[in-house]
């Protein structure tokens, strides 16, 4: 009799467990039940960071998918923003052509775009420009990480797509995480205000 009741305890704490871990499933979880992404998680929230906050700036370079090198070394004095993608990754798919748009609108204002690839190759990437009309380049930081190392402080992009505005400094001034689309507007406001810090 007592054992049948030790393996009524055991079988009720199994199903309890059971019924307890569906209740919990996690976001990937939910995402892929409903057909959303599947398999993606992307972030989602605006930072922005006062002048007197913020840290040191942030040098980098890294190769292109064309071969060139690009370095904040000589984009220095302007405002560079930030974007880190993946080909496969949906949100960077959608919001290509909002970045592509603000990267020509900013065109000979003193605001430099680059992309920082972390998972392709460099036919993957180029297959991605001509595809969505991007113009601007983008660093191969599938191999060495070196670019994604550099952002790993506080402000580093925890979310794919990310968008990381640096001021004329050098340093992060505003992290978008998530696709930037759905608020272009932000966007410009924050690359606007960057522009402007250090005029009379």
């Amino acid at each position: 009799m007592r054992g049948r009741r030790v393996l009524a305890s055991v079988a009720s704490a199994v199903i309890a467990a059971t019924v307890l871990s569906g209740c919990t499933a996690t976001a990937l979880q939910s995402q892929y039940e409903n057909g959303d992404n599947k398999g993606y998680i992307s972030g989602t929230g605006v930072t922005e960071i006062k002048p007197a906050d913020r840290k040191e700036a942030v040098p980098f370079s890294g190769k292109t998918e064309e071969g060139s090198t690009f370095s904040t070394a000589a984009h220095a004095g302007d405002v560079i923003v930030v974007n880190f993608w993946y080909a496969g990754c949906p949100p960077c798919r959608v919001e290509a052509k909002t970045l592509q748009k603000l990267s020509t609108q900013y065109a000979g204002k003193g605001v430099d775009f680059v992309g920082v690839n972390t998972r392709d190759d460099a036919a993957s990437a180029k297959s991605f420009d001509t595809t969505f009309g991007v113009t601007y380049p983008s660093i191969l930081d599938a191999q060495k990480g070196a670019v994604q190392l550099a952002f790993s402080g506080t402000y580093r992009p925890n979310a794919t797509p990310t968008t990381i505005i640096l001021d004329k400094q050098g340093r992060v001034a505003a992290r978008i995480e998530g696709p930037i689309n759905d608020q272009p507007s932000t966007v410009s406001t924050l690359i606007d205000s960057a522009l402007a810090e250090g005029r009379s």
